[in-house]
């Protein structure tokens, strides 16, 4: 696969990237990037979803795409999913000796073998062929997606954003399928798990792309020498704009004795005219020289001084300011007294689960999709009552879902903050927002227009700015959908800030970031040997790590 020369476009003309040239073969390349820099488009030019705006593709294999969201087929099945539904027909019809002779012939003899090794391969052995493909979760359909792709393996897999809406178990699987390829593959992931497996590191910018070998830690390490090596940069080309703007100054003020002392000799008229002539010739001519000298002095140091900001901004990082809440370490921000969920129909989801957070704890909610993990939140911030059960919250809470639903799709970033901090000024509005990095028309930016990341972002800057921002922060899968860059400026907010923390997420290395110290474990059997704060029943869950502060000593399991 070769990229020579290519450009893309949006649309409405925006170039997302251009004078692209790249090549992949038979390793595994992980794509990064910022939110909106082109890394989705970027694979379907390389699937030939996507025309390039300019330049070339040259593909020399057969290219499987895996793309990020997909809905399952109305009605359809799990064989319709991997695209085998008239396959297991055939060979249905002609077992039953209801075959025609085109049914013999075309009868696949290895397509069921080839199927159970491919759900087998993806951790859904024994998947009913027949069973809806929507009666399952949204990990489970990605990785059904992903079986269907390795039934005739292509020479390259393309996955874009494989492990979102994984569970941990998840994410192994997909790691583990990689990790076992044998052809080229393409992923656009902000996984740093996954990462870490791949072969090398592309970086893509509106400047084009810079490629690093090895995986995310290797990456990590030369984004942060180059990052150091910018800074460096910047500091001395400020040093040297100031040392050439203090000769020049110099040398004007030198000059400017130099012709007061002229005009005081010849104001004296002791010389003859014409060597005073010359005299002032001479004068003006050296003047202009160290003029233009001056000039070229400065416009070079200030043209270096830009280049050094440039690189400097290019790798800089987010920054996302979070105000002190002033939460003592003794008080009870949330405390769960054997609460739980039944659904309409009497389903019990989520519960019984008891669980006291006092001060700047940080706690994880953990378990395999379908375990009730947002219904606890959901529970936890006051948009469900358990059905059995007490919550009390003596805390104020926010709760930032998956989607940021409490921003609406067709308001400005402005209206937004107005609508959920009803008595903000007009200027306080977008001042709080420019501390979030949406500055000037940023502010003004419509909320469905902008990235998972600028929205999460977003929402925070609404919810932590106000008049009473909140003490406790319910986190659901907050990494889904950030880039590099925004994950480890959330990271460091989150880290440095002093309210509580309730996290669902399936990012290991997020949740060592943030200090997570407790795991309270949803659809797991109790852990006999693990701290407790009480006796689980139910579904089952498990609490384990220290029972108060925010502790650190201990690794999230």
């Amino acid at each position: 696969m070769t990229l020579d020369r290519v450009a893309a476009r949006t649309p409405d003309g925006h170039t997302l990237f251009s004078d692209l040239s790249l090549a992949f073969g038979r390793e595994r390349t992980g794509v990064v990037g910022r939110n909106g820099v082109g890394k989705t488009t970027l694979l379907r030019l390389i699937a030939g979803l996507t025309e390039a705006a300019d330049g070339a593709v040259l593909r020399g294999g057969r290219i499987g795409f895996l793309e990020q969201v997909v809905g399952p087929p109305e009605g359809g099945t799990v064989a319709d999913a991997l695209g085998v539904g008239d396959g297991l027909a055939i060979l249905a019809r002609v077992l039953a000796g209801e075959g025609s002779a085109d049914d013999l012939a075309e009868a696949d003899w290895t397509l069921e073998d080839r199927i159970a090794t491919a759900l087998a391969g993806v951790g859904l052995p024994g998947l009913d062929p027949a069973r809806p493909s929507g009666s399952l979760s949204g990990g489970e359909q990605t990785r059904l997606r992903l079986a269907a792709l390795l039934l005739d393996p292509p020479d390259m897999l393309v996955l874009d954003e494989p492990t979102n809406h994984l569970d941990r178990e998840g994410r192994a699987i997909v790691s583990g399928v990689l990790e076992r390829w044998k052809g080229g593959a393409v992923v656009v992931s902000h996984d740093r798990s996954l990462l870490r497996g791949m072969d090398r590191i592309v970086e893509l910018s509106s400047l084009g792309a810079a490629t690093y070998g090895g995986g995310y830690d290797l990456y990590a390490d030369r984004k942060a020498a180059e990052r150091a090596a910018a800074e460096h940069g910047l500091e001395a080309a400020e040093r040297e704009a100031g040392r050439v703007a203090r000769e020049t100054r110099r040398a004007v003020e030198k000059k400017a004795r130099r012709d007061k002392a002229g005009r005081a000799f010849a104001a004296r008229k002791s010389e003859p005219k014409i060597l005073l002539g010359a005299m002032a010739e001479r004068a003006e001519n050296s003047g202009a020289r160290e003029h233009r000298l001056a000039e070229r002095r400065a416009a070079a140091a200030e043209s270096a001084l830009a280049g050094a900001r440039e690189r400097v901004e290019r790798v800089r990082t987010l920054a996302i300011p979070l105000p002190a809440t002033g939460l003592a370490a003794g008080r009870t921000v949330l405390a769960l007294d054997e609460a739980a969920w039944d659904a309409p129909d009497g389903r019990r989801i989520v519960g019984p689960e008891s669980l006291k957070l006092t001060g700047s704890e940080r706690v994880a909610v953990t378990g395999p999709n379908g375990a009730g993990k947002t219904t606890l939140l959901r529970l936890m911030a006051g948009d469900l009552e358990p059905t059995a059960g007490r919550i009390e919250r003596p805390a104020s809470a926010a709760f930032l879902d998956q989607g940021t639903v409490l921003l609406q799709p067709d308001e400005t970033l402005i209206e937004a903050y107005r609508r959920l901090n009803p008595e903000a000024t007009s200027n306080e509005a977008p001042a709080a927002l420019a501390r979030f990095l949406f500055r000037n028309r940023g502010a003004r930016r419509v909320v469905g227009t902008l990235s998972g990341g600028e929205r999460l972002r977003a929402a925070l800057a609404c919810v932590m700015t106000g008049a009473r921002p909140p003490q406790l922060l319910i986190l659901d899968e907050p990494t889904n959908h950030l880039d590099l860059d925004s994950l480890a400026a959330v990271e460091t907010a989150l880290a440095a800030w002093d309210g509580a923390l309730v996290v669902v997420s399936h990012d290991a290395d997020f949740l060592a970031a943030i200090g997570v110290g407790r795991t309270l474990a949803l659809g797991q059997p109790q852990l006999a040997t693990a701290p407790r704060r009480r006796t689980a029943t139910g579904l089952g869950a498990a609490v384990t790590g220290s029972a108060a502060g925010r502790p650190n000593s201990q690794p999230c399991p």
